[in-house]
């Protein structure tokens, strides 16, 4: 098992030891007792600082606990640790009975053989639907690079490399039957879908008076603070966008990056506190979007559709000409 303190490269290979994976939460209570639950709904935020997020429903009986505690830990299962999801996803019962735990920041215990534990200070709270949700700075990670346990379609599995594309396969609803072109094409459909999700998001923009150009910089550096100008035409390029020297301007004014450099694409842009919660604040309320969809769909769909968005996106990309350089 390899230990280390937040850093891009190994917190990001750490990271993704989650799939769709099954995570267990951890803290301590006011008098000092473990609390721990199985969640589903964990999440990176930010690599710097490095922050993650899960959510817990409003109705849970940890609530108060968790909603009090300064640290709580996140547990990434392994494969071979069903039983154990089982366990603190089970009511009633003493959840960490026999187990061997050790201790982490803060006192909160921590469950030992996962494939990923992140430590973490809380940072924020924030409601969202009959949801709450927690953002953490993680202070102290591992990852042991064991295969990861899974949740799809009600049932447990691992995660498993694929070399070869998956094909997948699902029947339409019965009302779509009649739809008109326009409304089953798939540049609507997808447009669509991106219109809505950030109209879901529309207030927390519309109170950093940011429009959606902003929006897509300011995530992108929430993610990878301290980018040129160049380095965030690169990424913008990928969602089909471009980004301008005007609109970091436009954020520094607003003071939500700090801008050092001139008009040319060596300029830098590094989130400043303010700009930090605000890609929090749109981060929370875009997992808050997503889990009112995942209650409709179910995890398991989720994810299918998160992986035919990334076929989709890469049978989409520009070809390269045919005189560039390929195999030998």
């Amino acid at each position: 098992m390899t230990a280390a303190l937040p850093g891009s490269r190994e917190f990001r290979d750490a990271l993704g030891a989650f799939a769709t994976g099954v995570t267990i939460v951890t803290t301590r209570a006011a008098d000092g007792a473990p609390i721990g639950l199985t969640a589903s709904s964990f999440n990176s935020l930010s690599l710097d600082p490095p922050m993650v997020l899960w959510a817990l429903s409003k109705a849970a009986r940890s609530l108060s606990a968790f909603a009090a505690a300064r640290h709580f830990a996140v547990h990434i299962l392994a494969a071979d640790q069903r039983s154990l999801a089982d366990r603190f996803a089970a009511r009633g019962a003493d959840r960490f009975a026999g187990l061997e735990l050790d201790e982490g920041a803060g006192g909160i215990p921590l469950l030992r053989g996962c494939s990923a534990t992140f430590q973490c200070r809380t940072a924020y709270q924030y409601q969202g639907g009959d949801h709450v949700i927690f953002v953490g700075e993680v202070v102290a990670f591992d990852h042991s690079g064991r295969p990861g346990l899974a949740f799809h379609g009600g049932a447990y599995g691992s995660i498993v490399r694929h070399s070869q594309r998956t094909a997948l396969t699902a029947s339409a609803p019965a009302d779509d039957v009649g739809a008109s072109f326009g409304q089953d094409f798939l540049g609507y459909l997808l447009g669509s879908a991106h219109a809505r999700l950030i109209a879901r998001v529309r207030s927390e923009l519309d109170r950093y008076r940011l429009d959606e150009e902003h929006y897509h910089v300011l995530m992108s550096l929430s993610y990878e603070d301290n980018r040129s100008l160049m380095e965030l035409e690169s990424v913008m390029k990928l969602a089909d966008r471009r980004v301008s020297y005007q609109t970091l301007v436009d954020l520094a004014v607003r003071d939500l990056v700090e801008l050092e450099g001139a008009d040319s694409p060596a300029a830098r842009a590094r989130l400043t506190p303010l700009g930090h919660r605000a890609a929090i604040e749109l981060g929370a309320a875009l997992k808050a979007a997503e889990m009112d969809v995942e209650r409709q769909l179910g995890a398991g769909d989720i994810h299918a559709l998160k992986v035919l968005l990334k076929v989709i996106l890469r049978a989409m990309e520009p070809m390269r000409p045919s005189g560039d350089a390929g195999e030998d």
